[in-house]
């Protein structure tokens, strides 16, 4: 988070094209697309603190979790179960224990803690793919060390190896999860062993798969390369399609017939050669009324909203917080090894 949040301040307003669809819609900014990455993860750390606070401890409860053997030994006395129930508790750093139970804790615990490990692994998929299709573009890029190879076939690949790893222990984490849900769903009654094979290999294999992807995500975040020429030559050549909105907009305001100018657009468009759609709208009669402000119509700063203050009130208000309240975790440096 807080290397992704340094990305997105130093690129809070610098325009690109954002994609629905992967394609161009309309403008957006490099760092508040890197906010949309930080967002989901900023869940995901809401969700791991909600859990480790939810989370109890089974306590003593027996063979069929009614305590029956430890009220014998206690000769009928239910304050000393109780007690002991809470010190065996206490003792493994537990405040609390589940009130009932059969002769396990319910496996829906396991269920909810791979489902958070899940959360992670989404938004790490996320992002990776993200950046596999932004590398493609040529716009951002993962990092490539010295003496990486991209291809041993090709040597002038540099294929975005750290995502694509991401990307596939992420798929791993959530085909795991589905084996936590079938695992408490089909459990009978007090308890089946069925559970125990499963479980005692998903969830080791969920944390660890985890904590890989982690250590892939910082290393990328940590040091992601931006090509700005890259992304300024395609905003240029969105940049007609995507003015040629506002300047219906404004000559509609200027008293047009919105169906009309609409249909001028469109022809234009279905006639026009590679980037002089806009030039060939100012110079319509049709959009006479607005010609004077064609020249501010080719700058993409105009067309990004509110983008780079959305990114300084969401750090502001979102991230940083957040990363005070963990402060001893900031400064863990990723291990890495290509």
């Amino acid at each position: 988070v807080a290397a992704l949040a340094a990305f997105a301040r130093k690129q809070a307003a610098v325009p690109t094209v954002a994609f629905t669809h992967f394609q161009p819609a309309q403008f957006t900014t490099v760092g508040k697309r890197a906010c949309l990455w930080i967002q989901d993860l900023l869940f995901d750390l809401d969700e791991i603190s909600e859990r480790r606070k939810s989370l109890r401890f089974l306590g003593v409860k027996g063979t069929t979790g009614t305590q029956a053997s430890f009220l014998a030994l206690f000769d009928g006395d239910e304050r000393k179960v109780k007690k002991l129930d809470q010190m065996v508790a206490a003792a493994m750093g537990f405040g609390r224990t589940y009130a009932v139970s059969g002769q396990t804790y319910s496996r829906k615990i396991d269920a909810q803690a791979q489902a958070t490990l899940s959360g992670v692994a989404q938004s790490a998929h996320k992002f990776a793919n993200d950046l596999r299709l932004l590398q493609h573009l040529r716009e951002v890029q993962e990092p490539f060390d010295e003496h990486q190879v991209g291809s041993s076939a090709m040597a002038y690949k540099r294929n975005p190896m750290k995502s694509e790893r991401m990307t596939s222990l992420a798929r791993l984490v959530l085909s795991l999860q589905t084996n936590a849900s079938f695992t408490a769903a089909s459990q009978w009654f007090e308890r089946t062993l069925d559970d125990s094979a499963g479980k005692r290999v998903a969830l080791p294999e969920a944390f660890l798969a985890v904590d890989a992807i982690l250590q892939l995500y910082l290393d990328v975040a940590s040091r992601l390369v931006v090509n700005p020429e890259v992304i300024e030559a395609n905003v240029r050549r969105e940049l007609p399609d995507i003015a040629s909105e506002n300047l219906l907009m404004e000559a509609v305001k200027a008293g047009g017939d919105r169906q009309e100018l609409h249909e001028v657009i469109r022809r234009h468009k279905m006639e026009t050669k590679e980037g002089d759609l806009l030039d060939r709208l100012v110079n319509d009669r049709a959009f006479k009324a607005v010609k004077a402000r064609a020249a501010s119509l080719r700058r993409p700063e105009q067309y990004v909203g509110r983008s780079a203050s959305q990114v300084r009130e969401f750090l502001a208000e979102e991230v940083e917080p957040r990363l005070e309240s963990r402060r001893k975790a900031l400064g863990l440096k990723s291990e890495v090894r290509v």
